[in-house]
């Protein structure tokens, strides 16, 4: 099958990647139709992810004055067996960028639960990385220190599972799925410490999430990015592999 056309090339930069285990119920009512929850040694995931988009480009064109900003998102871990094989993939809770048009963009083509809100961020590596977004009056982030070198994550590793996911999957307002392809090389990785997100967790995410993200993140650490494209989302109920 040829792989559907790009819609957006960019590069993913700086990847600050903070981990929490989380109740697997909090996510169920979440996860997209034709899909189910991927654990790692039986927990679940969530993450909370700050990066750079860079160089970004829609269907082959350059966005005047959209081409570079921070995105921060929080996101869990999903996967589907198609023809034998599993497609390990991420599911957004909401994501966060500061220019209104890609929000919208992102709304309408995915139904992806994009926000609008200022940003800014600090990275230094190694050193200090901040993700910060202003929400309901005060400014709210992300934040961690880099250490050592990076490497690659070992295999069966907290970090290989974070990263190592090639798929997206979108819910739809009627309920289908829209699944689209995430294409990008393997990411070296900087252990991280201490790190923390402060933010209003209840308005911000629901309530549901509020207890997990006040505890101690389970692990974090910066990923170094690379170029990527994403595919053209695909309905699952249009695909012949949709079982």
């Amino acid at each position: 099958m040829t792989a559907p056309r790009a819609f957006l090339t960019a590069e993913w930069r700086n990847l600050l990647m903070v981990n929490y285990t989380v109740d697997p119920g909090v996510l169920v009512p979440l996860v997209p139709a034709g899909t189910e929850l991927d654990l790692r040694q039986g927990r679940a995931y969530v993450s909370v992810v700050g990066f750079r988009f860079l160089k970004t480009k829609v269907l082959g064109l350059p966005i005047p004055f959209h081409r570079n900003f921070d995105e921060v998102n929080l996101r869990f871990y999903v996967r589907r067996r198609v023809d034998g094989v599993w497609r390990s993939g991420v599911t957004f809770v909401k994501e966060i960028v500061p220019r209104r048009a890609i929000a919208l963009v992102a709304r309408r083509l995915y139904n992806e639960n994009y926000v609008r809100m200022p940003m800014r961020s600090k990275v230094s590596i190694p050193g200090p990385v901040q993700y910060e977004w202003a929400h309901r009056g005060a400014w709210e982030g992300v934040s961690s220190c880099t250490a050592g070198e990076s490497y690659l994550p070992a295999a069966g590793s907290e970090e290989e599972f974070i990263t190592e996911h090639y798929w997206g999957y979108a819910r739809q307002r009627d309920g289908s799925t829209v699944e689209y392809a995430v294409e990008h090389p393997r990411w070296r990785v900087w252990k991280c410490e201490p790190a923390r997100c402060t933010s209003q967790v209840d308005r911000l995410y629901g309530a549901q999430f509020a207890p997990f993200l006040a505890a101690s993140p389970t692990s974090a650490f910066v990923a170094e990015g690379s170029a990527v494209i994403v595919r053209r989302g695909v309905h699952l109920s249009t695909r012949a592999d949709a079982g």
